[in-house]
């Protein structure tokens, strides 16, 4: 099924969107937050897919023409945001350009961090920050949603408490980034708030998509109205979504509201583009000795789009336009 939140609030209200992203229906008979349907979502996703098959058959009652410019965040304040580099390529240019090499154990254990979980943008709204000089980045890529996730589960249970995949924009800012990781405490000023795709889908309705712990398909990225990037999701990757959340696991359980991700999409061949300015400018200092793309600028827009094998859009689009503070 695919769920949705119009804004209202700070956690929005919940929707049941139907397959062609044409009409919804409100479910807060159900559940009035995704948050709240994810707490309960033992009792509540069999009455949301009820609902969600009603709505695709044309006889729920209430269902109206869905408006994407009125939804917020899917979820806007989530328990916790671990994301990942399960993409070597990604990890490898980049360090290559600074003349670093990946960690010795980087394909034995997952590289992850905790970054800011509240105050996700809509997929429309625009990307606010302090200056331009900051190095404004964007990171496409895929997010999990997770159920409670017990305490020391396993990579091959792991995935059974996946219950959404969202769109995520991973918003950086490359001109802070390197002196933190250089005080070896890691992200924090660096990674601000990031941006999620409107729609959140179950992996039953990925269908085919959702294989071995990944999620295939096309990821497309423009900037600046440029495509920057044709990328498949589901091939090139040290590590699934599984492998993340077991990785995480072996200290802490999760609360339900838990996003994932596996880090910036990128393939091993160059020729499909890439999923964030900052790779793309490491390749360019591979091949030229200097970067030329500049990063994002206040104007600018960054669109991000993933894309079925029959070129359906899964999680509808993430939108936006870079400005600075009001």
């Amino acid at each position: 099924m695919k769920l949705a939140s119009q804004r209202a609030g700070r956690d929005g209200a919940l929707l049941v969107v139907s397959r062609d992203l044409a009409t919804a229906v409100n479910a807060a008979d159900i559940a009035p937050t995704l948050q709240s349907a994810l707490d309960d979502w033992e009792r509540a996703s069999p009455r949301l897919q009820a609902l969600y098959d009603d709505l695709n058959a044309g006889r729920a009652a209430g269902a109206f023409a869905l408006d994407l410019g009125t939804l917020a965040a899917p979820l806007p304040r989530a328990y916790q945001y671990l994301d990942g580099a399960a993409y070597p390529s990604h990890i490898q240019r980049n360090r290559q350009a600074r003349g670093e090499s990946v960690p010795d154990d980087f394909f034995q254990k997952p590289l992850m961090y905790q970054g800011i979980s509240h105050g996700f943008m809509g997929w429309n709204d625009d990307v606010r920050l302090p200056s331009e000089d900051d190095g404004i980045d964007f990171e496409a890529e895929i997010a999990a949603i997770t159920g409670d996730v017990p305490l020391g589960v396993d990579a091959g249970r792991a995935c059974e408490h996946i219950r959404l995949f969202v769109l995520l924009n991973d918003v950086s800012l490359r001109a802070i980034i390197p002196g933190e990781l250089k005080r070896t405490f890691g992200f924090l000023v660096g990674k601000p708030a990031s941006s999620l795709g409107p729609i959140a889908v179950t992996p039953d309705e990925l269908g085919e998509l959702w294989q071995g712990g990944l999620v295939s398909g096309t990821m497309k990225c423009w900037v600046r109205g440029e495509e920057l990037g044709s990328i498949q999701t589901g091939i090139d990757v040290a590590f699934h979504y599984g492998d993340l959340i077991a990785h995480v696991a072996q200290t802490r359980a999760f609360e339900a509201g838990t996003l994932v991700g596996l880090g910036t999409v990128s393939n091993e061949d160059e020729s499909v583009g890439v999923g964030c300015l900052g790779e793309r400018r490491a390749l360019e200092t591979i091949r030229q000795g200097t970067a030329r793309t500049p990063f994002l600028k206040f104007g600018d827009t960054v669109r991000i789009e993933h894309f079925d094998r029959s070129g359906n859009s899964v999680f509808g689009a993430i939108e936006q336009r870079v400005a600075p503070l009001a």
